[in-house]
């Protein structure tokens, strides 16, 4: 689906230290910006109607229903975090740029794009300054990667940890709640 959505390139300025610079590296977290979701949606219904032309109706009618859903989901996304106290999450890696590409704000992280990076010393001290300075309450794991340097990264600095979900995977509980990538949005927009 990549080739089909819009891609962004990592900047020099969205990685948090020499350490672990990705140079010429694409984000393959496409699916956080809601405007490519609805570019893969048509997609998918022009595949599936030209390999199954008799639901074509059916898959465009499905199509609709979402992409009309995506575009609620973004006005969400836009008047909630257009005010916004604070302009910046931080992470313990680098999987929501789309999204604060899309709603004007900041991802700081612990690590690149990698969740498996082992964060330094250094990475985890300047998290614990700017968290300081800026008076920020809560900071964001993933249930898929390791949380003890965001633990304790929260603890020496008296902040919140909680779960971001980055949406690349789902847990065996997520999947036997059923959630949907509205479902995911939404907590995420709740906790952001």
């Amino acid at each position: 689906m990549s080739k089909f959505v819009k891609l962004r390139e990592i900047k020099e300025d969205e990685h948090e230290d020499e350490h672990h610079h990705s140079h010429g590296k694409t984000d393959p977290h496409y699916w956080q910006d809601i405007e490519n979701m609805i570019l893969a949606s048509h997609k998918v219904t022009k595949e599936l109607s030209e390999l199954f032309p008799q639901n074509k109706g059916l898959y465009e009618k499905n199509r609709d229903a979402y992409i009309a859903m995506l575009q609620t989901l973004d006005e969400e996304y836009k008047k909630r975090l257009s005010s916004c106290k604070s302009d910046t999450i931080i992470v313990n890696h680098n999987a929501f740029s789309y999204l604060s590409a899309r709603y004007g704000f900041y991802t700081a992280a612990l690590s690149g794009l990698s969740p498996e990076a082992e964060p330094n010393a250094k990475t985890m001290i300047k998290l614990i300054d700017f968290i300081k300075k800026h008076k920020v309450n809560t900071i964001f794991y993933e249930s898929f990667a390791s949380d003890k340097a965001m633990k304790n990264i929260a603890k020496e600095a008296k902040v919140d940890a909680k779960i971001l979900h980055p949406l690349g995977n789902i847990t065996a509980d997520e999947a036997k709640e059923k959630l949907t990538y509205e479902d995911i949005m939404r907590q995420n927009l709740q906790k952001i």
